[in-house]
């Protein structure tokens, strides 16, 4: 029982990062910037999604057990995929003056990310992170 109340709660969490996601994208923040690592310095101006967090927005998919979290990242680190992306909330970077132009140094699955410039990188941050998650029998 107490995993299908936990499992029903982080639904409902999940339901309304979505909702809250999907605000913060149509404000204007079309780019975003992939992190490496969850350990970084943290700030009030960046909106931080996890791998296991995309897992739950995108996918509706809720990790099992710790040993299935850790599986999943270190099947993203050993993919060289990111283990988090980040969005600017205050303004859309590369684009100081809001015109929707493109930094012509962003795409290029190395820095700064487009939405709209067709990255695959979300999507197979997600993908990656479940794919390991699930290799893992939480018994």
């Amino acid at each position: 029982m107490h995993r299908i109340v936990r499992r029903g709660l982080l639904a409902t969490a999940a339901g309304t990062a979505a909702v809250a996601m999907a605000a913060g994208s149509a404000s204007a923040h079309h780019c975003f910037v992939p992190m490496y690592t969850l350990n970084g310095p943290s700030s009030p101006n960046w909106f931080v999604v996890s791998a296991e967090e995309g897992a739950m927005f995108e996918a509706g998919y809720v990790t099992a057990c710790e040993g299935a979290v850790d599986a999943g990242y270190a099947a993203l680190h050993e993919a060289g995929l990111p283990v988090a992306i980040k969005i600017f909330e205050k303004m859309t970077i590369g684009d100081p003056k809001g015109t929707g132009r493109m930094n012509p140094n962003g795409a290029d699955g190395r820095g700064l990310e487009y939405f709209g410039a067709g990255s695959t990188l979300p999507f197979e941050m997600v993908g990656t992170y479940i794919e390991g998650a699930e290799s893992h029998d939480c018994g």
